[in-house]
């Protein structure tokens, strides 16, 4: 698997290309904003993004904005020394799939990386997620509304995947933790109730509605 890792920082940029070639990941390293971005205008070609989001040239968040016009399910780990729930929050809704704060630990850097790629289907191979009048075709990554497609970020994608996957049961939140934000400790409880209520509108125009199993978690319902 290739990965593409967007970083101006000399010595941390060596430190984790050297990391990763030495787990069997091809590297490819660029130093700029403004080059990633035209790098990303297009094609993506690679299986992962390792994104910074203070860059020369454009910032981050500019980059990531531009890859997901046209692509939405190559995973982006964002590397950023801004810690503000705002930050993460932003980066997160530009469709960021995971996010790391500077000084970070190599062995979490690393796990974080094997989740991601855990996470990616396996070319060619996909399934259909259905409930109601909502579907989800994971090889694609588009959902439909009664055959309408419905454009939603990374984490909200997962958020549903993980409910479909469940339909009708109570999905704890360390199950959506595990499945949808790839990772086994819990999140910020206000940071999920944001996901699960812009979820809740985009399946307004569903038969489904999601509900909040008070102490237990939540499930989709039909009708």
């Amino acid at each position: 698997m290739a990965l593409a890792l967007i970083e101006d920082d000399e010595l941390l940029a060596d430190t984790l290309q050297t990391l990763l070639s030495q787990q069997g990941y091809p590297v490819e390293l660029i130093t700029r904003g403004d080059t990633a971005r035209q790098r990303f205008s297009a094609d993506t070609n690679v299986d992962l993004i390792i994104l910074d989001l203070t860059l020369p040239g454009c910032s981050g968040l500019e980059v990531l904005e531009t890859l997901r016009c046209h692509d939405r399910s190559t995973p982006v780990l964002i590397l950023t020394a801004r810690a503000s729930v705002e930050d993460r929050v932003r980066g997160l809704d530009l469709g960021a799939d995971d996010y790391l704060t500077k000084p970070f630990s190599l062995d979490e850097f690393e796990a974080r990386i094997r989740a991601l790629l855990r996470r990616q289907p396996h070319s060619g191979v996909g399934e259909t997620l259905r409930m109601g009048t909502v579907s989800f075709d994971t090889r694609t990554q588009r959902v439909f509304i009664e055959e309408q497609s419905v454009a939603l970020p990374p984490r909200e994608l997962r958020l549903l995947a993980c409910l479909l996957r469940h339909g009708g049961d109570v999905v704890e939140r360390a199950r959506l933790n595990e499945e949808a934000f790839g990772c086994e400790e819990a999140i910020a409880d206000n940071a999920l109730e944001v996901y699960i209520h812009r979820l809740r509108r985009r399946l307004a125009g569903s038969d489904l509605t999601l509900r909040t199993i008070r102490g237990m978690g939540y499930r989709l319902e039909q009708g």
